[in-house]
């Protein structure tokens, strides 16, 4: 399997990869490349131009704000497993981190690039709207910041324009009482969610949040978890499976998958 023909540039700056993608139309960013290479060798994508941007250092910083962490989106996964970045301010990052596919994925895998590839299967995908993160894109003229539930619009879709990159992932930091719970179920470690369910209840930033992931398109997002929890937090599963199929997860098989995936969550964030 090898890939079609393409020309390569290492832009120097952020400005310069959007200038890149700008002038070639059908270019794609590279980081990481554990999603895009296999695509490439298969010729899913053929792109005239590859804009590798592995090594920008605007990618890879991380600020500590007084209620935020700023991630450069060319943080691997590894990177946070290992802590080698501090993010202890929202645990739920590095818990997430350690569960991504393989190690080996883990080291190379950025956390920008599985956002922007939009799997509804993906860690990140599902993560970082429950966490009510938001990015920031960035082109050659300035950036934008767009809420995380907001970044993608269907599977393998999301709203950056061709010029633009992700740039950095701003994650509120949980308070002291914060509690969370995060369930993935798969066929076998490794392999992809079948399901995933959150939980996120930080009382004193008065946040009750829960996402349904892995669905096969956008997350299902619940910013208000009160309306599928009762007040001693049980899981109102006729409630969550009325939202499901109004997402279209009407197979029952499927949508008893998710409801498991949410309820362990939920235990997971409220066992005492």
């Amino acid at each position: 399997m090898k890939p079609a023909p393409f020309d390569y540039v290492r832009p120097q700056s952020v400005a310069e990869a959007s200038a890149a993608l700008a002038a070639e139309g059908g270019a794609k960013l590279i980081a990481g490349g554990q999603s895009l290479g296999p695509m490439l060798n298969l010729r899913l994508v053929q792109p005239r131009l590859l804009v590798d941007v592995a090594g920008l250092d605007a990618l890879h910083a991380l600020e500590a704000t007084a209620d935020a962490l700023r991630i450069g989106a060319g943080i691997t996964a590894a990177n946070i497993e290992d802590q080698r970045i501090d993010t202890s301010a929202v645990p739920l990052l590095q818990k997430v981190a350690a569960g991504i596919a393989y190690r080996a994925v883990r080291n190379r895998g950025t956390m920008g690039g599985s956002l922007a590839h939009a799997d509804p299967a993906a860690d990140w995908v599902n993560l970082l709207p429950a966490l009510d993160a938001r990015y920031e894109l960035a082109d050659a003229k300035g950036t934008r910041t767009v809420p995380a539930a907001d970044f993608m619009t269907a599977a393998f879709e999301t709203v950056l324009a061709p010029d633009e990159v992700l740039q950095t992932i701003i994650v509120p930091k949980l308070s002291r009482s914060a509690r969370h719970g995060y369930s993935k179920i798969s066929r076998k470690t490794g392999k992809f969610a079948m399901a995933i369910g959150i939980v996120v209840s930080d009382p004193d930033r008065n946040v009750f949040r829960a996402l349904i992931g892995a669905t096969h398109g956008k997350p299902i997002l619940i910013p208000d978890a009160r309306e599928i929890f009762s007040p001693a937090m049980t899981l109102d599963e006729t409630r969550a499976g009325a939202l499901l199929s109004e997402h279209g997860v009407a197979e029952p098989a499927a949508r008893q998958l998710h409801l498991t995936a949410l309820r362990r969550a939920a235990a997971e964030a409220f066992q005492t």
